[in-house]
Parts: C-alpha cells; structure tokens; sequence
C-alpha cells in the first residue's frame, strides 16, 4: 500500500514538473512574441539583411501613423498611396525603433507622416512643386526613395502632436530648423525632436522640421517598387 502511495505520489510529482516547464515554455513564447512587437528582441532581426525593405508595423506597435499620402490630406490633394504601410529599410527601422523607445520613456512617442516613397511618386511630387530645397529633384533621387528617410512628429501621452510651428509638409521659411521668429515653446519641442534623432543616428534636414535621414544612407539604391496592400 505504501509502495503505491509513493508511486502516485512521485507520477503527480511527475505531472506537475511537467506543466510547469509547459507554462515556462509558453511564457517565452508569449515574451518573445511581446518583444518582436515592441522590436526589443535581437532574434527579430535574424536572417534580414540590413537593406532590406520591411514593413515597420510588423516590428513594433509603438507607433502612430498618420499616412498622409495614403490620403488626400497632402499638398498633393491626392492619394498617391494604395494603403498606409510604413516600409523602410530594416536599418532605418532599427534606429528608428531606438528612437522611438527614448521618447516612450519620457512620456512621448513618434507619429509617422511618410516613410519610403517609389520614385513614380517623387516625380509627381516634383511636378508640382518643382523647388529642390522642398521636394528632391526625381533626377538625384531622396532618401525617402532609397528607404532611409521618415517624415514624423511627436505626441503626448494623450495623442495629441507637440506644436511644432508649422503643420507637416508646410512649404515655408517657418519650416526651417534655422527660422528664428517662434515661441520658446516650439524650439524646444524642435529641439526635443532633434536631439534624441541625432542621438538614435539620424540626421535632420534643415528646410523641413519633420524630415530625418539615417546617416550614410545616401549610398542606398533608389527604388521604385510598390507594395501589395493587404
């Protein structure tokens, strides 16, 4: 009898271990898949060539998009874009997830306007607004044609966009990183933007508040292809 106590008693035992490993198992799963959200996890990025154009909403739900021309809400006036998928090279996504985790950790985080623009779309941008200091002549190419450059602004904890002076894509003086006649307030909602970007290795375009390239992306292949929407 006692022999058979000790048996049941060793097989629930058993049982226990067992699910207990499950849970630990599960739970990994469960952390990993967490990570690959927030883009934290170093094994996210395995097997993916650095220049390769990804999907940023498959790396971190930590954003906000606001796709402008995925609608009509551009200078534009036109939707250009078929949906409003934020592709860049995985480089660029690397940088701009570490950017992104600083602001989350000061109580803000990055909306994003534009990400990789085919270069259809930047010669038609061009057409109508044919100033090189704006829009790159099609001819050289952008950044945002070779999956290096992201047009962005911050929010609060509330949603709600730092002032910045000048709404997205305003094509003016006010715009510039060097205008000087703005209120303490919007330079250093600027500065706040620009300091942590350089930092997480970008670099600003002075003619346009919102506007960052990733160092030494300029050497990147220009690229026209267009994404399937899902």
């Amino acid at each position: 009898m006692f022999k058979k106590i000790c048996i049941l008693l060793f097989i629930n035992l058993l049982l226990i271990s067992c699910k207990s490993t499950e849970s630990i198992v599960n739970g990994n799963k469960i952390a990993l898949k967490n990570n690959y959200l927030d883009g934290n996890s170093i094994a996210l990025y395995d097997g993916i060539n650095d220049t390769t154009f990804v999907k940023l909403q498959n790396f971190s739900s930590n954003f906000i998009f606001d796709m402008k021309y995925a609608t009509e809400d551009n200078f534009l006036k036109a939707k250009v874009y078929d949906c409003d998928d934020c592709y860049l090279r995985l480089k660029t996504i690397k940088s701009l997830i570490n950017a992104n985790n600083e602001f989350l950790s000061k109580g803000y985080r990055i909306k994003i306007f534009d990400c990789y623009r085919p270069l259809d779309i930047q010669k038609k941008m061009f057409e109508l607004v044919p100033n090189p200091e704006y829009v790159a002549n099609p001819k050289k190419g952008s950044i945002h044609n070779r999956g290096g450059a992201v047009d962005l602004t911050l929010v609060d904890e509330n949603g709600i966009e730092l002032d910045m002076g000048t709404a997205f894509d305003f094509f003016g003086p006010e715009s510039s990183h060097n205008y000087a006649d703005l209120s303490k307030k919007i330079k250093k909602n600027r500065a706040f933007l620009k300091e942590v970007m350089i930092k997480n290795n970008f670099k600003p375009l002075n003619s346009e508040w919102w506007h960052y390239n990733l160092n030494e992306s300029a050497g990147d292949k220009l690229a026209n292809f267009k994404w399937i929407c899902e």
